[in-house]
């Protein structure tokens, strides 16, 4: 096994020996880029720097890739991390460490959208053919990282008391001002009004689409091509209003289940089995963990 993947392994289940300072969480297509570039801003008091020089993904890297093992010791305290994972995925060092968890949602409607022109752009994904076959493929859970209500429900359901906060794009869209504010307070930064503005300016949608270490312009065009839909493409609510029929909103609805979120009554939820469904659309991200998930079940 290459040494790279037995460090990132051990990191993935050894969460209660790494001083993460908080752990963000996202069903796909939610705003994690926009949380990429607002946290490592509110961590270190407005310093600019980290935004500047610093590719997103290497500021706040991604739990379910294996470079997390060779970027990790670069990141100053306090670091931060980002994933997909459902919290059923999550290793039990994770819940026994004292890493606070910022959980981001969205309206599902939007997340389709979303992740529809995604799927565009990445060489890496399949080919989302229609809208209207992409709907289906998204309310089946035949999409990268499975139903977005497993996904909800797992992190909705999980046992971390005050050590997560649920706040949702709306919010951050809504009044980003007020949202800093709220993930300041929940780390324990206490930033200035000053600093809040500062940082609610250079995290704007505009700001971000011109920076090159945020917008993914950096990747090659074989893996991200904006010539067919950029990555950071509106960044606003509702989108989903130009693109669905009366049919598909009808289509999409009829699947509400009886259980309401009360964390945000505008989310949509969906009868589901009560386990996160994966395809093999995933395995970019999860080969790895499930190779390591393996190994260890061997062992045993």
């Amino acid at each position: 096994m290459p040494a790279s993947l037995k460090v990132w392994g051990s990191i993935c289940f050894n969460f209660s020996a790494i001083l993460f300072y908080s752990i963000l969480f996202y069903s796909i297509s939610s705003g994690t880029i926009w949380m990429q570039e607002i946290l490592p801003l509110v961590l270190n008091g407005g310093d600019l720097t980290p935004i500047h020089t610093i590719p997103n993904w290497e500021r706040v890297p991604w739990l379910e890739e294996k470079q997390l093992a060779r970027v990790l010791d670069r990141l100053a305290y306090p670091r931060a991390l980002v994933s997909h994972f459902p919290y059923n995925l999550m290793p039990p060092s994770f819940c026994a460490s004292k890493a606070k968890v910022i959980y981001v949602m969205r309206n599902p409607k939007d997340i389709m959208v979303s992740s529809y022109y995604f799927h565009q752009m990445a060489g890496f994904l399949e080919d989302p053919g229609t809208f209207d076959e992409f709907m289906d493929k998204f309310l089946e859970g035949k999409v990268m990282f499975g139903k977005w209500t497993d996904h909800v429900k797992s992190w909705r359901n999980s046992e971390l008391g005050d050590r997560i906060m649920y706040i949702t794009y709306e919010e951050m869209v809504q009044d980003l001002p007020a949202s800093l504010r709220h993930i300041s307070d929940f780390l324990g930064c206490n930033l200035t009004e000053e600093v809040i503005q500062k940082i609610a300016e250079h995290c704007s949608f505009k700001s971000m689409q011109n920076n090159n270490m945020s917008n993914f312009s950096l990747f090659p065009k074989v893996y991200m091509n904006s010539d067919k839909s950029p990555f950071l493409r509106k960044g606003i609510v509702g989108d989903w209003k130009n693109h669905f029929s009366s049919e598909q909103l009808t289509r999409f609805t009829s699947l509400r289940a009886a259980t309401k979120c009360s964390v945000w009554q505008t989310l949509i939820p969906i009868v589901s089995n009560g386990f996160c469904s994966f395809t093999f659309a995933d395995k970019l991200y999860f080969s790895h963990f499930i190779y390591m998930l393996m190994s260890r079940i061997k062992q045993k």
